[in-house]
Order: C-alpha cells, then sequence, then structure tokens
C-alpha cells in the first residue's frame, strides 16, 4: 500500500483515477449488463463509489474515497478534495437534467469535481467522466434552474462559455442566476419570456395558476394598471401582437392566465374626454379607459413600482420623469387615425401631472436610450418655453 506524504494530490493524478474507474464499470457492464439495466441512481452510486475505491488501491487515494450521505452535492469524494457526482439515464442517451445551479448543498473545500454518467439504456452500457463545467449544456427547470448534461458536448459549447462567465466564477457568486437571467433576457425571441427564473425573490413565480375569471374586481383594476403601465402597445391600433408581452408577463410574473385579454382593454367602444383645452374628442376605449377607470392605478404605480421593473419592461428610466416618460410612451403608440401626438399628449396632461415645461410637438422617447428633458434634439419650442 502506497500512502502519500502529499495533503494535496495533483489533479492529473484525479484524472488517472477516473480514467481507470470508466475502465472497470465499462468493463463489468460489459460482462453482467442486465445488473446495471435495474439500478437506480442511488444504487448506481453504490457501484460508482466501489470502482472508485477499488481503482485507488496503491495511490494517493487510497482509503480517501468517501461516499456522502444526504442530499449533497457531490455525491463521492477523494482526499476531501476531489468530488464525483453520479448521474445517469435509462434512455439510449448522453444527455440527462443535472444538479441545481445554486449548489447551495457544496460540500466546502472540493476544489475540482468531475461527472460520472451512466448510460443506462440501449447496448452496450457505457460510463464516461468528465469535469463538471466541461458537459453542462444548458439550463432547464424542475422546481428550480437545472444544468442540463451532455457528455459529448464539444469543446467551447457548454453554457458558460456561452456566457463567457467561468463556471468557477458563476459558482462563486452571492447571486448566480442574476448572469443567467440577463443572459437569457439578451436572447429572447419576439413573443417569448422567462417563467422560471427570477433574480428577484420578491417577484417570484406564485406556485398557483389562477384565472382572470377568478379574479376580485379590485385585483383585475391593478392588473390591468400594470399592463397599462409596463406595456404602453396595449393602447395601439389593430395589432395583433399588442398584448403578448402583457399576458406572458401574467403568467410568468403573476401566476395569471387571461383567456380574453382585449375585453380589459377594449370593452366599451369610444369614450368622449375633454383635452388640456376643453374641447372635447371621442377616443377609443383603450385609450379612454386610462382616464375614466385608472387613472389613480396608474399614478399610484408610477410614483411607486419598482425602477428595476419598469427598467425591464420600457428600457433606461429617468426616475424625474417617469409620468411624463410614460405618458409619451402612450401617445407614440396611440398615435393614428383619431388622434394624433399632440392631441394624445393633450388628453394625458390633461389628468396626469407631468412637466409643463416640457414641449410636445413631437416624441422624442428613446426605450434604448436614456430620457433626457434637456436633449439638443428637442424642438425649437423649448428654447421659447412653450407649454402643453
Amino acid at each position: 500500500m502506497i500512502i502519500s506524504a502529499n495533503p494535496k494530490p495533483e489533479l492529473s493524478v484525479f484524472e488517472a483515477l477516473m480514467q481507470r474507474t470508466d475502465r472497470l464499470l465499462n468493463e463489468q457492464a460489459q460482462r453482467d449488463p442486465t445488473y446495471y439495466e435495474t439500478r437506480n441512481g442511488s444504487l448506481l452510486e453504490d457501484d460508482v463509489f466501489s470502482a472508485l475505491d477499488e481503482c485507488a488501491k496503491g495511490t494517493v487515494f487510497e482509503k480517501t474515497i468517501e461516499k456522502v450521505s444526504g442530499q449533497r452535492f457531490p455525491d463521492i469524494t477523494a482526499a476531501k478534495l476531489y468530488g464525483v457526482e453520479v448521474k445517469s439515464t435509462k434512455k439510449d442517451q448522453w444527455t440527462s437534467t443535472g444538479s441545481s445551479i445554486l449548489e447551495t448543498t457544496r460540500l466546502p473545500n472540493i476544489e475540482r469535481i468531475f461527472m460520472t454518467f451512466g448510460k443506462l439504456g440501449g447496448r452496450p452500457i457505457l460510463f464516461l467522466s468528465r469535469p463538471y463545467e466541461e458537459c453542462l449544456s444548458d439550463i432547464a427547470v424542475t422546481h428550480m434552474p437545472r444544468y442540463k448534461i451532455d457528455m459529448r458536448l464539444l469543446q467551447g459549447d457548454t453554457i458558460f462559455d456561452r456566457m463567457k462567465i467561468p463556471y468557477e466564477r458563476l459558482r462563486n457568486m452571492d447571486n448566480p442566476i442574476a448572469p443567467v437571467v440577463s443572459y437569457y433576457r439578451e436572447h429572447l425571441k419576439s413573443g417569448e419570456s422567462l417563467w422560471w427564473i427570477n433574480d428577484q425573490s420578491e417577484n417570484a413565480l406564485p406556485p398557483i395558476v389562477k384565472l382572470w375569471t377568478s379574479l376580485s374586481s379590485e385585483e383585475k383594476k391593478i392588473l390591468v394598471a400594470y399592463g397599462y403601465v409596463l406595456f404602453p402597445e396595449v393602447v395601439k391600433g389593430n395589432d395583433p401582437d399588442k398584448y403578448s408581452r402583457y399576458a406572458l408577463w401574467l403568467v410568468t410574473h403573476k401566476g395569471i392566465v387571461n383567456t380574453n385579454i382585449r375585453d380589459s382593454f377594449s370593452a366599451g367602444g369610444k369614450i368622449v374626454l375633454q383635452t388640456s383645452q376643453s374641447s372635447k374628442i371621442a377616443v377609443s376605449a383603450s385609450f379612454g379607459k386610462i382616464i375614466t377607470e385608472y387613472k389613480s392605478y396608474i399614478l399610484h404605480l408610477l410614483r411607486t413600482i419598482d425602477s428595476d421593473l419598469l427598467r425591464e419592461q420600457w428600457g433606461r428610466v429617468n426616475e424625474k420623469y417617469r409620468i411624463l416618460q410614460w405618458c409619451e410612451q402612450i401617445a407614440t403608440v396611440a398615435t393614428g387615425q383619431e388622434l394624433d401626438f399632440r392631441t394624445a399628449m393633450s388628453l394625458l396632461s390633461a389628468n396626469f401631472p407631468i412637466e409643463k415645461q416640457i414641449p410636445v410637438s413631437r416624441p422624442y422617447f428613446d426605450p434604448i436610450c436614456m430620457y433626457e428633458p434637456n436633449n439638443s434634439n428637442l424642438s425649437s419650442n423649448a428654447a421659447e418655453g412653450s407649454s402643453l
């Protein structure tokens, strides 16, 4: 028996141990494939532990292999320095769902982890071990965000390569979910939303999904106000997609399914409103209800809503002018056959306390740029001190 005086075995020595363990497991699987076909996750951990323990004999890892009891990560340790996470599938494939990205149950002092994967479906039954971070291809969700495993993943194709954040750095962050959320948001396509992850715990998705029809009248009004504030496009004319982002947000942030969103905004035909110049005009219900039904709710939200939530939907936010910023977005998307931008702003300014000194001869809000009331691109009316 060889006993090493080196308290920290080199990684290359551990890699050699993992290669020998793979060979032993594959030899055993070739001799008795029916045995491994019956093994579940916990039993397979015992098999991998026994193989590791056998292969460690005569090496610096002899008598250091330990199977960890309970829900800890990883499943097996070597010299209290390296770890082995055991995963398997009953299918004839090299992919599966892995462990949580949070790694809250990770054992302390474990520097490197290998994945030992058993392909227990099809023939031949095979085992393969790789460095843990090299076989994590993506993120999936069960009851929490988890890595997706692909043991045949090519070098440079891991989720960490695509995010441009090394695994070691991500796992040591205080909030590793935040950069994951940012990455997936940046790659959303039209009509897509993130329902499964949120870097703000107070905005976590409720465990129960409700139908809109089960809500009280007051709850519905509050949620419609959220729609007007966060998604100004709901007042747009004949756009078939104008409720899409709001519908996704209801499900992903509030756990609410509304199968007839249009009626929440458009039911009622035309509404007559008075402009800031005291003239009257008939407008669509989706625009008119902003003032006749939801004014107080909208004002409350614009004054109190979390800036991060606004920024997520609007782009950048100027806190000093957020009411004006919202009014300009509404006026811009509402502009069409029955309303021009100036008239829309006149209706809104008669009801919302926007800054009177800001000219509104044309829209100048850009959702991807910081809103600057003193922008040099404003019309010459600014220098003349014109008001609404």
